[in-house]
């Protein structure tokens, strides 16, 4: 599965008629991550969303190794 690449908008009318000034959306999407996700030796292990990646990561390597064992 390929990642989509989404164009940007070049088109002047469209930019200036149907894009609004940055005080017309709501303050916290400004404040989006958009680069990469943190580490998970950054990640506090008290939180749910350290143990979520922690079982994410064990079960691509269990598929990993299921993959190349010989049958």
């Amino acid at each position: 599965m390929e990642k989509k690449q989404l164009p940007v908008e070049t088109d002047p009318e469209k930019l200036v008629n149907y894009i609004k000034d940055d005080s017309e959306y709501p303050d916290w999407l400004w404040t989006l991550n958009t680069g990469k996700p943190p580490r998970i030796e950054d990640l506090d292990p008290n939180t749910k969303q350290y143990w979520i990646r922690v079982r994410a990561a064990g079960m691509r390597r269990n598929n990993k190794l299921r993959s190349m064992r010989k049958f």
